[in-house]
């Protein structure tokens, strides 16, 4: 059993900022381009859903263009697992000061509709395609009439938004500071089989929970823990460096530098997203998830050091390193047997 408690932020604290831009057309969709990098984790589908449900818009009515620093400049790096915390903020925050302006035509049509109401001031709710004050539900305003007035009354529906880590600093030299803004928790439990004749290892279960705050989209959550997990397996097992006597590379290719693949997943394979565990003052109360869950593949070398000493009945703690290759496991074994 591994538990996890990854931090996430850059540690280089200036990265920890994103920009965004977003702009509303007259038929009343909407266009978002923001600064992270979509590499087919999922980051784009949910800066979309996050655009969506800003808007109250289903979501064929906005479109994520492509990264471009013509559009959005200076990006920080879409890595430290922080591409949807920082650009989806970003975004928030361009959509946020759009919606204000698009308050003040609101108030201004429901005063121009209905004139026996005294509307000092309304407090709008942008809800399946329509706003409305949340007071006064059953006075909708369609989204599409809003963009149209708000643009014949000449106001802007174009907006740049930015985003910056709040509070992140660190001294290096002093070891003090804050450099993560929260931390993701996990835990794993693996289950292994090794053959002690080949060092052959089976990977028979693994149970998995990981959390990621309020998911902002389970199955995206899902497919990263999943494959984060994975890509940490090979790192722990199979995916060994070595180099010639002229200090030459020899493990480059697929066939010398072993990845995992369909064959090394586990045989039982159950991963959970922990649920009721909001985290505050992020973008719709999510957690990263990206890299957090490949520290939990340790739970799976961990189970191969116990397996390699129960072969000599638990008296000495096995020596083998990361990753325990079948090689590194036979040697082991031997090591323990030859005490």
């Amino acid at each position: 059993m591994t538990p996890s408690k990854f931090g996430i932020s850059f540690t280089t604290s200036f990265l920890n900022q994103a920009g965004a831009l977003v702009h509303i057309y007259k038929d009343g969709s909407v266009q978002v381009n923001h600064g992270g990098t979509e590499m087919g984790q999922g980051l784009n589908t949910k800066i979309l859903q996050i655009a969506s449900s800003e808007f109250g818009l289903p979501a064929e009515k906005i479109k994520i263009t492509a990264t471009n620093t013509s559009k959005v400049p200076n990006t920080s790096p879409t890595a430290a697992s922080s591409g949807t915390d920082i650009n989806g903020m970003a975004v928030k925050n361009a959509i946020d000061k759009i919606k204000s302006r698009l308050n003040t035509v609101a108030l201004n049509m429901l005063r121009e509709s209905y004139t026996s109401f005294n509307f000092i001031e309304a407090r709008f709710i942008f809800k399946e395609s329509s706003v409305f004050d949340s007071g006064l539900e059953e006075l909708k305003i369609p989204f599409e009439d809003l963009i149209a007035k708000a643009y014949l009354s000449q106001i802007s529906l174009s907006e740049t938004g930015f985003y910056k880590t709040p509070d992140i600093y660190f001294d290096r030299e002093k070891g003090t500071g804050n450099p993560f803004y929260y931390f993701s928790y996990g835990m794993a439990v693996s289950e292994v089989e090794i053959d002690t004749l080949t060092g052959g290892c089976r990977l028979i279960r693994t149970d998995i929970i990981q959390d990621v705050g309020d998911s902002i989209n389970q199955d995206i959550d899902l497919g990263q823990v999943t494959g984060g997990f994975i890509q940490g397996l090979g790192w722990v097992t199979t995916e060994e460096i070595k180099y010639n006597k002229d200090g030459h590379l020899i493990t480059f290719s697929p066939d010398t530098y072993k990845i995992p693949v369909a064959d090394d997943i586990p045989e039982i394979f159950n991963v959970e997203l922990l649920k009721g565990v909001p985290n505050p003052f992020t973008i719709h109360s999510s957690k990263a998830v990206g890299e957090p869950p490949f520290m939990l593949a340790f739970s799976v070398w961990l189970a191969i050091r116990y397996a390699v000493a129960s072969t000599a009945d638990h008296k000495k703690d096995p020596e083998l390193d990361i990753p325990a290759t079948n090689e590194k496991i036979i040697l082991a074994i031997e090591n323990l047997r030859g005490m």
